[in-house]
């Protein structure tokens, strides 16, 4: 039994278990008030699935890509939820619960799962296709580009199939989960996947005083 929270792009929570599935979801759209509903939505999904924290196996975090100040609220959230329950913090690329909805609908073969950084940039993935245990295949690691990058012919993914995400479901990202754990395959980097530097310039000392 896993809670998954990811907020890489808007703010989705669920409670999952390997055999019966998504228990709970819940998720708002909205890319500018994580810190502000993550926890109500973990506290709604604990109760629709009847579940108490004892229960947990763990904390699934989604590591991103996302932009800086949205991702680090989901990030933390489950760090520390993690922490305060005992279990394991389990960080997994988002992008890989995208492909997974994708394959689950019926997708095959090669996919390329792309994001909205902001600052009319794009952050971009390529999977495969699915393994035998159904989870998704990614090539490589997740990349930041402009959208017209994507479009040239000579990009060397050219006419992959493309799949644009307002979300990410923490369902799927809690799923994916279960089948990596399941299967013995290596979680994600404990690493938060921002692609860029926050807009943040550290200090050169203090000012002289005249």
């Amino acid at each position: 039994m896993l809670l998954a929270i990811d907020t890489s792009a808007g703010t989705s929570v669920a409670i999952v278990d390997r055999d019966r599935g998504v228990l709970a979801e819940r998720g708002i759209p909205d890319t500018m008030r994580h810190a502000e509903v993550v926890g109500t939505l973990i506290d709604e999904c604990l109760r629709e699935a009847g579940v108490d924290v004892s229960e947990l196996s763990g904390v699934v975090g989604g590591m991103g890509p996302g932009p800086f100040t949205g991702l680090r609220v989901g990030i933390a959230a489950a760090r520390v939820f993690a922490l305060g329950a005992g279990t394991p913090f389990i960080p997994l690329v988002s992008h890989d619960a995208i492909a997974y909805g994708r394959y689950q609908a019926g997708e095959t073969g090669p996919l390329v799962v792309v994001t909205d950084a902001r600052r009319r940039e794009v952050y971009w993935c390529v999977y495969s296709g699915a393994d035998a245990a159904g989870l998704p295949v990614r090539i490589g690691q997740p990349h930041l580009a402009k959208p017209a990058e994507l479009l040239e012919p000579s990009w060397e993914y050219s006419g992959v199939p493309r799949f644009d995400a307002a979300t990410v479901s923490a369902g799927d990202l809690g799923m994916v989960a279960e089948l990596v754990w399941a299967t013995g395959q290596p979680f994600a980097a404990d690493e938060p996947l921002y692609l860029r530097s926050p807009d943040v310039t550290l200090s050169a000392g203090p000012k002289r005083v005249s």
